[in-house]
């Protein structure tokens, strides 16, 4: 198994190799990243439609850009980034036919990436399946720019300075965020519990 140093220069390394016409190095990048990619997204934007189009955004961006990628920082902060600006993007272009109507029958994502065991007993399942439900519902309520350092963190694997890159925020403010958003999800989760 790769370690996280040679894993980050196999995606440089593929970038390249993609960018000099070989599209299978592409395909190892995408199934390498895309489902840390797909769930950061989902859980930013919360709908699925929206996010498999943003997914798909940031990967025809990719594909765009592989001749002028320059491996400043590891493949995965820039991809992140990539993503975030999407988000922005995406945040710009709804603001203006933002409903509230129609916000309970928004779907909820299978939770199989958070409680995956299968051969639990069914009342451990149950809790499983609810504390699940009650982190997701948490993450939901945090404001936006912890939300997305929070979710930088936990489905991009990214560290402090990475996600200060990705947001084009200082390290202060990425580490407060991070701060911040622990808080408030120790706090909403004690009040599920």
């Amino acid at each position: 198994m790769l370690r996280m140093a040679e894993c980050a220069a196999a995606d440089e390394q593929l970038m390249a190799r993609y960018a000099a016409g070989d599209a299978s190095a592409f395909d190892a990048l995408y199934q390498r990243h895309e489902l840390k990619v797909w769930r950061f997204i989902q859980r930013s934007v919360r709908n699925q439609a929206t996010a498999d189009e943003l997914m798909q955004d940031v990967w025809f961006a990719v594909a765009r850009q592989a001749d002028r990628y320059q491996p400043t920082a590891r493949f995965t902060t820039w991809l992140f980034t990539l993503a975030h600006h999407r988000l922005i993007d995406n945040h710009r272009a709804a603001r203006p036919t933002l409903s509230f109507d129609n916000d309970a029958g928004r779907e909820v994502q299978p939770l199989e990436q958070l409680a995956d065991d299968a051969q639990r007993e069914p009342y451990q399942q149950v809790l499983a399946d609810s504390s699940a439900r009650a982190l997701l519902a948490a993450v939901e309520q945090l404001p936006t720019e912890q939300r997305v350092a929070f979710l930088l963190q936990a489905e991009g694997e990214q560290s402090v300075e990475e996600i200060a890159a990705t947001t084009g925020v200082s390290f202060e403010t990425a580490k407060s965020r991070l701060r911040y958003a622990r808080t408030k999800l120790k706090e909403l989760l004690r009040e599920h519990a």
